[in-house]
């Protein structure tokens, strides 16, 4: 069997590029990736795979033609209307920027996405659009590139960037079964409408499927298949890990010492993450938090860390790891590429801190599934909330997070003094709420760890039957 892997954007290349993916779609089977990876990277992921039956081919930049993009963006709109929960209301209510054109277009979207927000509506708007993108010069380019390279399968490693609709459209166009990955936990009920037609969805959980059901109830339930999810997979490499003492001698850490991890979002959603962890460091410092813990900051990959200049400068102690992925184009999330150390270092991070702080990230998942305990920030520092109210408010309105709150999985600091008290707790019994992480594990992720990318394998081999 041929898989034509399209890979959109540095996410896809972690999950299927880095990862164990490919090593296990190669033995029986051959592929083609469609890539964004700028040719000054491509030779740090072709290397470790020499050898292997893989091809490589650039995914072509697509830019949107008028008409196509108010259709597009019209689908998108349609899906918040339709859904209309706070996520889908977020999105809605952001600021357009850009010229008189793009406000205008993007104001005749949303009118038009108003107007078709039904389940009539939608299917009606995804048709005309996918008839006026088909005409695209682009989708006649892949269609060739396709008919030379005659895979069995298309399947897409993120279902949200528009750069896949030309080739999924190629795709279908050429009678290649298609079939995406729903690249995180919360993209069904909180990322707007997938950006292109798929024949196939692969779902980290039953839990994904029920959303899929709800969010695209015209997509048959034959047609979703639960795989779990290849970013973890790692985590089941012993190879990976290192020792508790070569961890700590990497990072300049005391193993003698507890170890707090503090991880980073993204600027746009964690506003107040330098507040927090100045506020963490204070507790440690005037004794709050008992034993003396030590501190790593790990920002997320697409922040360059700068907003923690002063509390760095202000706290020496801090450890600092910025994540090891390369920034091509600034403030672009799709151009931002791991390289395979960095999930080496993820891989013993999570196996050897002692706890985890974070605000709503997906490293609360990462850490209950190593069985740490996971403390959620939930209170604001700045004297105006950043969100416009509370942040334990702000918390209870995000649909993917529900599940967290319900089952206890994390412990939520809706005070300074509260963040002191729950990191007692965890140090003195990291058992706590193990029951509880267990349970919000086992709904969010379908598959053992270390099993996904064999069963991500096995269902397109299936999809291209």
């Amino acid at each position: 069997m041929k898989i034509l892997l399209l890979v959109p954007d540095g996410v896809g290349v972690r999950n299927f590029v880095v990862g164990p993916f490919l090593k296990v779609a190669t033995r029986d089977h051959e592929v083609d990736i469609l890539h964004v990876i700028p040719p000054s990277l491509l030779p740090m992921y072709q290397g470790p795979l020499s050898g292997l039956p893989v091809r490589w081919h650039p995914l072509a930049r697509f830019s949107d033609r008028p008409l196509s993009f108010t259709l597009r963006n019209s689908l998108s709109y349609s899906q918040t209307y339709w859904i209309n929960n706070f996520a889908m209301q977020t999105m809605r209510n952001r600021p357009v920027n850009g010229s008189w054109r793009t406000k205008t277009a993007v104001l005749t979207a949303k009118a038009i996405g108003y107007a078709a927000a039904s389940k009539t509506g939608i299917n009606l708007l995804e048709k005309v659009h996918n008839f006026t993108a088909a005409q695209l010069p682009e989708v006649a380019n892949y269609r060739k590139l396709f008919n030379d390279l005659r895979p069995d399968v298309l399947f897409c490693t993120h279902q949200r960037p528009p750069s896949i609709i030309p080739p999924v459209l190629a795709a279908r166009s050429l009678g290649i079964p298609t079939s995406t990955f729903i690249f995180s936990w919360d993209n069904l009920s909180s990322k707007g409408r997938i950006a292109a037609p798929f024949d196939h969805y692969l779902l980290w959980s039953e839990h994904m499927r029920g959303e899929m059901q709800r969010f695209y109830p015209q997509v048959a339930s034959d047609r979703s298949h639960v795989v779990g999810t290849p970013q973890f997979d790692p985590y089941g490499d012993a190879t990976l890990q290192w020792t508790r003492s070569e961890f700590f001698e990497r990072i300049g850490a005391d193993p003698n010492r507890k170890l707090i991890c503090f991880s980073g979002g993204d600027v746009g959603n964690s506003l107040e993450d330098h507040n927090h962890i100045r506020a963490l460091m204070e507790l440690i410092r005037e004794g709050a938090v008992r034993g003396n813990p030590q501190v790593l900051l790990r920002p997320a990959p697409v922040d360059d860390g700068a907003r923690y200049a002063a509390v760095r400068r202000d706290f020496p102690e801090l450890i600092y790891a910025q994540p090891a992925w390369h920034e091509t184009e600034k403030n672009e999330w799709t151009t931002v590429f791991p390289s395979s150390s960095d999930m080496q270092f993820l891989t013993n991070l999570t196996l050897h801190c002692d706890l985890n702080v974070n605000f709503a990230s997906t490293m609360t998942l990462d850490f209950a599934l190593r069985d740490k305990p996971v403390i959620n920030l939930a209170f604001d520092v700045s004297s105006s909330p950043v969100f416009g109210m509370p942040m334990w408010d702000y918390y209870k309105k995000w649909e993917h997070y529900e599940p967290v709150i319900e089952f206890g999985a994390a412990r939520f600091a809706r005070t300074r003094d509260e963040l002191a008290q729950h990191i007692n707790a965890y140090l003195d019994n990291p058992a706590l709420d193990r029951e509880s992480r267990k349970r919000f594990v086992e709904l969010e992720v379908g598959a053992p760890v270390g099993e996904a990318s064999q069963r991500i394998v096995d269902s397109l081999v299936r999809v291209a039957r």
